[in-house]
């Protein structure tokens, strides 16, 4: 595949996509979080059956399934599927979004029109360095753009139609997969791998040219309720407990110059307040609990417990809890006792002319869950940058190979017989 023949295709289909509105909702208890998940997921499966693809269907959870046929005769070939997600990170404005096309991106400074702050260049985003001559794509500088993952979006639904207009092309099954409500945590529901029906599949949520993820973050969520004693402020004297003021203490007695995501880098783990919440009588904080390895999940765990614990023994009349639930584990624990998906995602990526590198993922995706869960799935990269906030941007081109990658990847699954157990 000449990665220029569909470079129109991916631009307009990832222009539209990053139109629609998808943002996410942690403290949403509905299947997806937000119902303006389904207009991109029906649009979606509307989409596959004008193309072609069998099988297509909505689940009640709100995942968008299809099939695209082997066009080889073998009988017993894996099946490999390919996933995005279409809602957007709730950490930045995501509604209102207008792509822009940078052609032919030329190395100089990109200020974004709607916040002339908002300044792109390599200086502050190095991989920008590298793209000189390549459609880039930003939002404006008022909202995300939205890539994450919408470019993964556009590669799969772009890939669906390249299989099919190519029945030349030899492959085994394939089917294709949307998820909502990944960025909290709850892409991957407990049907899915079934549903799926996929012997390895292949998230397309990943960043530079190259990069084939097979490790990721553990990852747990907590958070502390504190309880205080709420009383008219003009006669509280010794009997208001600020539940405000201890949730201040709490944070104060958490470490600050480490294991916060501002200071730290590479493997190194945190433990990240991102939200609070209440008034004197109660307070909660939410925290991530990031790390490579179940040990330094359990440290950071103990940290916060051990936190808690300091300030409650200072305030006896107030009552604090902390919840902790896990989230996602490390996909590479499961993946190094059967490293051929990787395997053949590098491979993929030398027959599109790209070295592949391994790149340990400071977050999760919906892979790491489904590898948990039976599926390997390690992520392929996109092209996005600078995700969840006003400076993301993409490279067109990046999509193309990516594309291009996951191409070859269906045709190498369709030379290797399935496995048995």
């Amino acid at each position: 595949m000449n990665i220029h023949s569909v470079l129109p295709e991916l631009e307009e289909r990832f222009l539209r996509y990053v139109q629609i509105d998808t943002q996410s909702d942690e403290f949403s208890t509905t299947t997806p979080s937000t119902a303006k998940q389904w207009d991109l997921l029906r649009l979606l499966a509307d989409e596959l059956r004008g193309l072609g693809v069998a099988d297509v269907r909505v689940t009640d959870y709100g995942t968008v399934l299809g099939t695209i046929p082997a066009t080889l005769p073998a009988q017993d070939l894996p099946t490999v599927a390919f996933l995005a997600h279409v809602d957007t990170a709730p950490a930045f404005p995501g509604a209102g979004v207008k792509p822009i096309v940078h052609r032919s991106y030329d190395g100089r400074p990109i200020v974004l029109p709607d916040d002339p702050s908002q300044v792109l260049s390599p200086a502050v985003s190095p991989p920008l360095a590298k793209k000189i001559g390549e459609d880039i794509v930003t939002a404006s500088g008022a909202t995300l753009l939205g890539a994450d993952d919408k470019a993964g979006v556009a590669i799969v639904m772009t890939l669906a139609a390249e299989l099919l207009r190519h029945p030349e092309l030899p492959h085994g099954p394939v089917r294709v997969a949307f998820t909502p409500d990944e960025e909290i945590g709850r892409g991957v529901h407990p049907d899915l791998p079934a549903d799926l029906a996929a012997d390895v599949a292949y998230t397309l949520d990943g960043g530079d040219t190259g990069a084939i993820t097979y490790e990721t973050f553990s990852a747990d969520k907590a958070v502390v309720t504190i309880t205080g004693v709420s009383a008219h402020p003009g006669t509280a004297k010794g009997k208001m407990v600020n539940a405000l003021s201890l949730a201040a203490r709490l944070l104060e007695t958490l470490p600050t110059h480490t294991r916060t995501p501002e200071t730290t880098e590479g493997r190194e783990g945190f433990l990240h307040c991102y939200q609070i919440e209440g008034n004197v009588a109660q307070a909660q904080l939410y925290f991530l609990l990031r790390d490579f390895e179940l040990e330094g999940l359990q440290s950071h765990a103990d940290l916060l417990r051990q936190a808690c614990a300091v300030v409650a023994a200072d305030a006896p009349a107030a009552r604090i809890e902390c919840t902790i639930t896990s989230q996602y584990r490390n996909m590479r624990y499961w993946l190094v006792n059967d490293m051929r998906p990787v395997e053949l995602a590098q491979q993929a990526c030398r027959l599109v002319g790209i070295e592949p590198f391994d790149d340990p993922v400071r977050g999760g995706t919906d892979g790491s869950r489904l590898t948990e869960l039976g599926v390997p799935t390690p992520n392929i990269f996109t092209g996005m940058h600078e995700v969840h906030g006003p400076l993301e941007w993409v490279s067109l081109h990046d999509m193309a190979r990516a594309t291009a990658v996951c191409l070859h990847l269906a045709q190498l699954w369709g030379q290797a017989p399935r496995r048995r157990a």
